[in-house]
């Protein structure tokens, strides 16, 4: 590890890094701030725009986009009582209550300083875990890499929509997609329906466009929205924060930073359920439990820390297995692999220097997040109120210049178009699209270590629970389909009671 913290700093001291880490930080607060333009939204949009730069300057300029998410949706939550970013809806319970209490700047400062914390925390813990876990994913062979990718599934299948079943349902679309092209043991073809260009397979970006961005342009077009009316004067109050809220705030933030990496690190789950799980868990430990709901100080400190604290926990299975932790940070692993990053125990040894000045940059990256939010937040509140008539064309050619972008040819704009149509259907019929995402990500990754398995053992299927880890993962998948069951079938069981 010390010899690339060297090489690692002079990678990352550079000009062009800190400028699109900013940049970043900037446009993902932006997108965050405003009510519907969800941060994996902003990382496919401007995730063209990196291919074009090397991996350092690529990955800091998408983590300042995914770490300011998670602040940048607590300002139209706290201001406006509508929650930017899906797992802002829980700072929204406490933050909007203290806003009409006429201290909004106060819970503007509290969910950035919260943010922060987290933020860093969940860095710090990613540069000293994710080698030691790169480390204990070398020694998993492909029958081992399968289960893990059939774990990921499962748990991502599972918790994504209120049905387990539509969930599989979406993951087995992005799987069946992730077959289109080149076989990858063969090289014959499949699916291609004699159409060159579909050989080398469909461009995930392209796929993603059309999945999460213009889908929402549909979406939005289907309803409308009236006129969001923002007071900015009511930011003038002096937002300060007492001693006393200080010390009440430190321990659900530090318990629920550690709680957001735990949570973070499972492949699947994301900042929502983080967020909603340290509310619960600093209610339960305050000693003002009658102030949560109304305003309180430690209900917004929880809610930030956790969904920021998810940042850097998402990038352990990410950068050490290849399983994203999320759908945005599945994104991701298309920009590190078009610079030949390929995951596992070699990012860390032949690449440590790339990978360390990246690790090391998502600590810089919460810093000068937490710079920006001080000065800036105002900039960023009134962004809430740009008409939609006005940033709809925008995020639409924005699409489509990205679609052109990435290969130069208006195949793919059709392409981006066609997945727009299909996932505005899916959307009808309640079919979640992050494991249709999560699919085509981990699609290529299970059919490889499940033939290459099976090849080695000459077809044998008892290879998938030939050693330690195979038969932890399988123990796993059961055990987490067994609670998802559970949590599904209490779920009907309780709207069943509310309509009775």
């Amino acid at each position: 590890m010390l010899e690339f913290i060297g090489p690692a700093l002079e990678h990352l001291f550079t000009l062009e890094n800190f400028l699109w880490m900013n940049l970043g930080i900037f446009i993902g607060s932006v997108f965050a701030a405003i009510p519907g333009l969800t941060v994996i939204l902003c990382v496919i949009l401007f995730l063209p725009f990196t291919y074009k730069m090397t991996a350092i300057p690529g990955m800091m300029f998408l983590l300042g986009i995914y770490c300011a998410g998670g602040y940048g949706g607590s300002v139209s939550a706290i201001l406006i009582n509508t929650p930017g970013t899906p797992h802002a809806a829980t700072t929204m319970m406490d933050g909007h209550p203290l806003s009409k209490r006429g201290r909004t700047k106060a819970a503007l400062r509290i969910a950035l300083y919260a943010s922060a914390f987290g933020g860093v925390f969940s860095a710090l813990m990613l540069l000293f875990l994710g080698p030691q876990v790169a480390q204990v994913a070398a020694r998993l062979g492909t029958a081992e890499y399968f289960m893990v990718c059939l774990f990921g599934l499962t748990i991502i299948a599972g918790v994504s929509g209120k049905s387990m079943i539509k969930g599989i349902i979406s993951a087995c679309i992005g799987l069946l997609i992730s077959c289109i092209g080149a076989d990858p043991l063969t090289s014959y073809d499949r699916f291609t329906f004699g159409i060159s260009r579909l050989y080398l397979g469909l461009d995930l970006a392209i796929c993603l466009i059309g999945l999460f961005a213009l889908v929402e342009i549909l979406s939005k077009a289907e309803k409308k929205p009236g006129p969001l009316v923002l007071d900015t004067e009511k930011m003038n109050d002096k937002g300060e924060i007492t001693k006393e809220e200080y010390k009440r705030m430190l321990r659900p933030t530090l318990i629920s930073s550690l709680l957001g990496v735990m949570v973070g690190i499972i492949p699947g789950t994301g900042a929502s359920e983080a967020s909603w799980l340290a509310y619960d868990r600093a209610r339960a430990m305050s000693r003002h439990k009658e102030e949560f709901g109304k305003g309180s100080v430690e209900g917004i400190a929880a809610a930030e820390a956790a969904n920021n604290a998810v940042t850097g926990a998402t990038l352990i299975p990410l950068l050490t297995m290849g399983i994203p932790g999320d759908g945005t940070v599945a994104i991701m692993l298309s920009a590190l692999m078009i610079n030949g990053l390929n995951p596992g125990l070699s990012l860390f040894t032949t690449q440590g220097d790339i990978m360390y000045a990246i690790m090391i940059g998502l600590v810089f990256v919460n810093l000068f997040m937490l710079l920006q939010g001080q000065f800036l937040t105002k900039l960023f509140a009134k962004v809430v109120s740009i008409p939609q008539e006005i940033l709809t064309p925008i995020i639409v050619i924005f699409c489509f210049a990205g679609a052109y972008s990435v290969n130069k040819n208006y195949f793919d704009v059709g392409v981006a178009l066609l997945f727009a149509i299909a996932a505005w259907f899916l959307r009808k019929l309640d079919m979640p699209p992050v494991p249709i995402l999560l699919g085509m990500v981990l699609g290529n990754m299970t059919e490889t270590n499940f033939r290459r398995a099976l090849l080695l053992s000459n077809g044998n299927p008892a290879v998938f629970v030939s050693s330690i880890y195979c038969i932890i993962f399988l123990a796993l998948t059961v055990f987490a389909i067994a609670a998802l069951v559970r949590s599904k079938m209490k779920e009907a069981k309780t709207d069943k009671r509310g309509e009775e």
